[in-house]
């Protein structure tokens, strides 16, 4: 294997932690991350090696670590493709071939912290100044509960840019699908709720007034978690 970022990956597997890893990213059998393997590197790892590989990676090798069955290889493929996109901020064409790539890879992005680490870097900035449907697209009808977050969580970019109307709008969506909701859908949705009442908290109870009777409990858990604990309890009941 060439591919510089490949082998510095593999160079620092650790088998112990990867037992504890699966562990934690629910790898049994009916759980959500079943049957995906780990090599017991951490994120702060993976970063360092994606720091120092980035430049030098190609779209072909991209290719073949997005594939790869271990969950590390596949979480610095997109961690590498950020990089990618943010240092290409004055060529459209190669933010747009990376906008492509992942789109065309959300089959391997199948766990929470592969959306979370990368689809907000990636979508939420390339349509800051474009239009939305694709992510409104996603959350409704994504194929797999990872497309439908990769939805929600891209609006993280919309709200540290002071815009909170897709993140209302999109969780819209997701009170409207049939219950019972993914546990994984329901925290995402409160985690964003959450971030749009840090920057507009009236706004975020305006909304739960209307909402909260028929919300999952863990989306209402999240979303109300910086409150007061006596309001936390106002909500809940």
């Amino acid at each position: 294997m060439s591919c510089k970022l490949y082998s510095e990956i593999m160079m620092r597997q650790d088998p112990n932690q990867a037992v504890n890893l699966a562990r934690f990213f629910k790898t049994g059998k009916g759980q959500y991350g079943e049957g995906d393997r780990f090599l017991g590197i951490k994120v702060p790892v993976i970063r360092e090696v994606v720091k120092q590989c980035w430049a030098e990676t190609t779209f072909d090798d991209l290719e073949t670590c997005i594939r790869d069955g271990y969950h590390e290889m596949r979480l610095a493929a997109l961690l590498t493709l950020v990089q990618v996109f943010k240092h290409a901020k004055k060529d459209q064409s190669v933010q747009q071939r990376c906008i492509d790539f992942y789109l065309a890879h959300t089959d391997f992005i199948n766990n929470w912290d592969l959306v979370d680490l990368s689809c907000y870097e990636l979508l939420g900035t390339w349509l800051l100044d474009k239009d939305r449907t694709l992510l409104y697209d996603l959350a409704r009808d994504g194929k797999t509960i990872w497309e439908q977050r990769i939805g929600m969580v891209s609006t993280m970019q919309f709200l540290r840019h002071g815009e909170l109307d897709d993140t209302y709008a999109i969780a819209d969506f997701f009170l409207a699908k049939p219950q019972p909701l993914h546990d994984l859908l329901q925290k995402a949705v409160g985690w964003l709720l959450r971030e749009a009442g840090k920057r507009d908290e009236q706004r975020l109870r305006d909304w739960l007034s209307i909402h909260y009777q028929t919300m999952p409990r863990t989306m209402l858990r999240y979303a109300i978690e910086k409150f007061s604990d006596e309001e936390r309890l106002g909500w809940m009941k």
